[in-house]
């Protein structure tokens, strides 16, 4: 009786098992396909990329990040002047046209 139990629950087992062995696989195969570091048990890197192109491409990136936070604060402050245009009251906005239109004394 325990042995047929045996050979009813082994298989299973082993299908639970080579499943996980290929899940294993398949995602580190994506980690690998996608320039994903590799971690080891504990959770430290196995194979760390530490190459010029690495640290060339970082640079970039900073740059790139740091053009576009420029660009975002001078939208920014576009917006917030057609934000005013658009919530004041229109006699008041003439008012201030008609006082840039006349001459500096």
């Amino acid at each position: 009786m325990n042995l047929d139990i045996l050979t009813t629950i082994a298989p299973v087992i082993a299908i639970i098992g080579v499943a996980g062995v290929v899940g294993w696989v398949f995602t580190t195969w994506l980690r690998i396909k996608n320039g994903y570091p590799l971690d080891g048990a504990w959770g430290q890197a196995v194979y760390p990329k530490t190459s010029d192109e690495t640290v060339e491409r970082v640079k970039l990136i900073s740059q790139e990040n740091a053009q576009l936070r420029a660009e975002l604060g001078s939208v920014k402050d576009r917006l917030a002047v057609i934000e005013r245009i658009v919530t004041d009251d229109s006699n008041r906005l003439s008012h201030e046209i008609e006082a840039l239109r006349r001459p500096a004394n």
